[in-house]
């Protein structure tokens, strides 16, 4: 189900009866009480003259909603837009049960549905937490961080991370038995924590070109993550916006707003 566009054709709908009825049907209820007042001697009684002006169902509830609906397809689709995270594949950045908020300008301004950039603001950083159409199956979203930009050669190789030749720096923070290793790793500017267990083989990936256009991205759960590895670049049109806020966190219980953060 494509929620953009439920919100669209509701706000459509509902600003096309509220608009017909302000140029055409409200004037024909006048005009109707108009003709009943001259046509009786005394005028009508107010509870008549209440009942022939009052308006639809249809469109009462049309009048109510289309004004809230609006704004909030206009928030949802220029300003801020909130998801769920579903999966473990950016941990420990983000958790399964997290609700965070995705900036739908930094990246330029999109049409609803479509995702057509209508006005250039910035291009996605290395490093970024991305929100995009999954190119296999764009009514899905997916989350990931931007490792390769448009030219740079990634290469994948025995736990090591290389961008045009080079290796990505990263340092052991925490090992344990019982959980994966934790590293932190430095995408030019950002300094983010990431999973991956060198005693694990995993993925190994030749060197490949970025296409312009075009974005490599990977979860920071290195070895349980759905990513650039397994299906390839992330198409510039399919870009939905930039994380930066955890808002709440649910698994089920309680909602919990003790961890609200920047994501970095």
């Amino acid at each position: 189900m494509d929620f953009a566009l439920l919100l669209v054709l509701a706000v459509a709908l509902s600003g096309v009866i509220y608009l017909l009825d302000v140029v055409w049907l409200r004037p024909k209820r006048r005009e109707r009480v108009e003709r009943a007042d001259a046509n009786t001697q005394e005028g009508l009684d107010p509870a008549t003259r209440e009942k022939l002006l009052k308006e639809p169902w249809l469109v009462d509830y049309s009048r109510s909603f289309f004004p809230v609906l609006l704004v909030v397809l206009v928030v949802r689709s220029f300003i801020v837009e909130p998801f769920q995270i579903p999966s473990g594949s950016m941990r420990p950045t983000l958790e399964v049960g997290d609700f965070i908020l995705v900036n739908k300008f930094a990246y330029g301004l999109r049409l609803p549905v479509v995702n057509t950039r209508f006005l250039e603001v910035d291009d996605p950083e290395r490093g970024d937490v991305m929100v995009f159409r999954f190119p296999e199956e764009p009514s899905v979203n997916f989350i990931k961080r931007v490792v390769g930009l448009p030219g740079d050669q990634i290469r994948y190789e025995g736990k090591q991370l290389y961008i045009n030749g080079e290796p990505v720096p990263k340092e052991l923070m925490e090992e344990s038995a019982t959980q994966q290793p934790l590293f932190e790793e430095r995408l030019g500017d950002v300094e983010h924590y990431i999973y991956n267990n060198p005693r694990d083989p995993g993925p190994q990936m030749r060197e490949v070109e970025v296409p312009e256009g075009h974005y490599f991205t990977m979860g920071d759960n290195r070895d349980h993550s759905n990513d650039s590895r397994y299906w390839g670049f992330v198409p510039e049109d399919n870009i939905v916006g930039r994380a930066f806020a955890v808002w709440m966190h649910w698994d089920g219980g309680l909602p919990s707003f003790t961890d609200v953060r920047r994501i970095e």
